[in-house]
């Protein structure tokens, strides 16, 4: 059994930050990519970022410069600090990671429950 769990979402001003995290659990061997995606309502889930295993990052165009995402390999951890934030950036935030199971042949694709984001004032 694997799981994902967010954390860090909630309603802000536009202009100010928020940081989520996203923390993996259960029989893990690895992880390769882990990222994340949002949804508005009435839209399609769209990539925010993603990161690989050894740090390399991308990111959506509407974010760049103002979103960060990072990882803790030790916790098996992904960030999303989101600074400068718009109202156009609310959304769900759901956290992804492609992740190697003991005993078993991968990756499989991951997802957390989702965190609401939103920017408002």
């Amino acid at each position: 059994q694997v799981q994902l769990v967010e954390s860090g979402g909630g309603l802000v001003q536009p202009g100010g930050s928020l940081r989520l995290s996203c923390a993996a659990s259960g029989s893990i061997f690895s992880i390769n990519d882990m990222g994340w995606y949002r949804q508005a309502p009435g839209k399609q889930r769209e990539l925010v970022a993603r990161i690989t295993s050894g740090g390399s990052t991308n990111y959506a165009d509407s974010v760049k410069g103002r979103f960060t995402i990072s990882r803790d390999n030790a916790k098996n951890t992904v960030y999303l600090q989101m600074n400068s934030l718009k109202p156009e950036d609310t959304a769900v935030y759901y956290c992804n990671a492609d992740i190697i199971k003991l005993f078993r042949p991968g990756p499989t694709s991951y997802w957390g429950q989702g965190t609401q984001v939103t920017v408002s004032s």
